[in-house]
């Protein structure tokens, strides 16, 4: 497992321990994870931060590799163009449902 992977789940765990923030752990004890409320906020902004950087990179991406073909085929400019605008209207709707899915989780699940 690379760096990078390993640095990726443990992010996703600490921001799926935010989010999880107050929820009990043993049931009928009442005993729980995390006892305040406020760390469902720190995981959301952590994932939102990642979900917006991911999907930064992702068009920043798209649009580079676009740009380079362009250069290297001028006469395709145009079908590389749409194809770009095409990948890149994916990429955004991923985090628009990556945003959307972290705001429901945060506002919508009862501790």
């Amino acid at each position: 497992m690379t760096i990078g992977k390993l640095m990726v789940a443990t992010g996703v765990a600490i921001i799926a321990a935010c989010l999880l923030a107050g929820t009990t752990a043993f049931g009928a004890a009442g005993m729980t994870v995390f006892p305040d409320a406020g760390l469902r906020f720190v995981g959301l902004g952590l994932g939102l931060g990642l979900v917006i950087i991911g999907g930064g990179k992702g068009i920043g991406n798209i649009g580079s590799s676009a740009v380079e073909s362009m250069a290297r085929q001028p006469e395709a400019a145009k079908d590389i163009n749409g194809a770009m605008v095409l990948s890149a209207a994916f990429v955004e709707g991923a985090t628009l449902f990556g945003v959307v899915v972290l705001l429901l989780g945060v506002f919508l699940l009862k501790p």
